[in-house]
């Protein structure tokens, strides 16, 4: 095989013809070699941009969750709720607890 390929007897018509069906095959893995690196490379793009959407969407729900703790502080909620006439009790909360028979 190798002195076929050195005297460029492979391109011969009949040698030709003899591997049609084995160079069809060879070209049709080199084109799914090309196919898989660009599947790969829109892959990783997706991947890029899925992982940016999340970071943004994390981001964002930090902020919302800040900004729900910083509105449900104690001493806000006494200040909106004295506007309505409503206080803060003074008194100390008690548990009642039930003995189970």
């Amino acid at each position: 095989m190798l002195i076929q390929i050195l005297n460029g007897e492979f391109l011969t018509r009949e040698f030709f013809l003899n591997n049609l069906g084995f160079l069809f095959f060879i070209i049709f893995l080199l084109l799914l070699v090309v196919g898989k690196g660009y599947y790969g490379k829109q892959l990783t793009k997706d991947v890029d941009r899925t992982q940016k959407e999340l970071d943004e969407l994390t981001a964002d729900y930090i902020q919302a969750k800040t900004q729900l703790e910083e509105d449900t502080r104690r001493y806000k909620l006494v200040l909106k709720l004295g506007k309505l006439g409503l206080k803060e009790s003074e008194n100390e909360t008690k548990v009642i607890r039930l003995k189970a028979d």
